[in-house]
């Protein structure tokens, strides 16, 4: 299971969450959840197809059980480098990254993309060291089921996980276990121009947060209005982008991340985007801040206190939690960003809304920056 609390522009996609939904318009104060289950097993259904329902308190607000789906192919999370129209390469991608009025020597890191194979990623962009777990898959599993499936059903706003859940299916063994943590509390961001030109960050401290993560994507529009630059930014202190950052971690996961200062530490509500981002990314820019939160674990039988003795186990359920909220500044204008942005332009005209034409970043930065959008 995950769970994860959306605000800012991201909730804005209603039960269809991620990066795609962050401009979908609307005002920046919408909060949603997010809930993902998926199921795997090295058993074949019996008898017949797969079958499997995930039976939740009344408090989830979902009836009596949500049925999971067996896909029959899926397609996994992925990294995309920007393509708005499949067209050949043009511009740069400008990565800067770490906390702080200027950017430290040495950045940007400039990539060519009119140097790149098609579909050729540059080695060392995507975060390798955090390894991506996404549970059970169809690759992993006999038998695999997962929710949201095409019921028309989501979690809402008011929806709660505290209480008791118990999976059925025909594939598996019967699982049951009682949650104690509901979804984390929603992130406020706001972000003020300073005099340097450099953008300071401030949100608050979300309970049961293990750490925290901004990203920012941001471009340049060419003479013509083609793709420009475009600018990556992370307030990680070392080089990280995308890969397991981009998944639910577990707390042993962050601490470490912490330690070495991918990850900012739980205490920390404030981080200073570099003066160089903004004058790599005139045009708009696109943030996102997620709190890494809780998991709980459970096992049947529980695993014995003398490790002599065989473990003959049977299920294993983990549930993990995260907050996450997203904003957009385009032409002085701020978005989702559950705050006003100091410094803004007050007599710049209304842009119109502008959605992606297709999924991930490519998709994402194409809706931005097509001409007349």
């Amino acid at each position: 299971m995950r769970a994860g609390t959306v605000s800012g522009m991201g909730a804005m996609g209603g039960g269809g969450m991620g990066m795609a939904a962050m401009l979908g318009g609307g005002g920046g104060n919408s909060i949603q959840h997010e809930l993902l289950l998926r199921l795997g097993s090295a058993n074949g259904p019996n008898p017949g197809s797969p079958k499997a329902d995930h039976f939740m308190p009344p408090v989830a607000k979902l009836g009596k059980s949500v049925a999971l789906v067996s896909p029959t192919q899926e397609r996994g999370p992925t990294d995309e480098l920007p393509n708005p129209r499949n067209e050949k390469p043009k511009g740069r991608m400008l990565i800067f990254w770490g906390c702080g009025e200027h950017a430290p020597r040495g950045q940007p890191v400039i990539i060519d993309f009119s140097k790149l194979a098609s579909g050729q990623v540059p080695p060392g962009l995507w975060t390798s060291t955090i390894i991506r777990d996404w549970g059970p898959t169809i690759g992993n599993s006999k038998t695999f089921g997962r929710w949201p499936a095409e019921d028309g059903k989501f979690v809402k706003p008011d929806s709660s996980l505290i209480g008791a859940h118990r999976v059925a299916a025909n594939y598996a063994p019967e699982i049951s276990f009682t949650l104690t943590k509901d979804f984390m509390a929603p992130l406020r961001i706001t972000n003020t121009a300073q005099a340097s030109g450099s953008t300071l960050l401030n949100w608050n401290a979300v309970q049961y947060a293990t750490g925290y993560l901004a990203t920012l994507f941001g471009g340049k529009m060419g003479p013509r209005g083609e793709m420009g630059d475009v600018v990556m930014w992370s307030s990680s202190a070392s080089r990280q982008f995308g890969g397991g950052l981009s998944d639910w971690l577990t707390p042993d996961q962050v601490a470490g991340l912490v330690r070495d200062r991918t990850v900012l530490a739980p205490a920390t509500t404030t981080c200073t985007v570099p003066v160089e981002v903004k004058q790599a990314a005139p045009d708009f820019r696109m943030g996102m801040l997620t709190a890494y939160g809780p998991m709980e674990d459970f096992s049947y039988p529980p695993r014995p206190a003398d490790v002599r003795t065989p473990w003959h186990l049977q299920w294993t359920a983990r549930i993990r939690h995260r907050s996450l909220t997203s904003w957009m500044e385009m032409q002085g204008m701020t978005m989702g960003a559950g705050g006003q942005q100091t410094g803004q332009q007050p007599d710049q005209p209304h842009q119109p809304e502008c959605r992606p034409r297709r999924g991930g970043l490519g998709g994402l930065l194409g809706g931005v920056l097509a001409p007349g959008c």
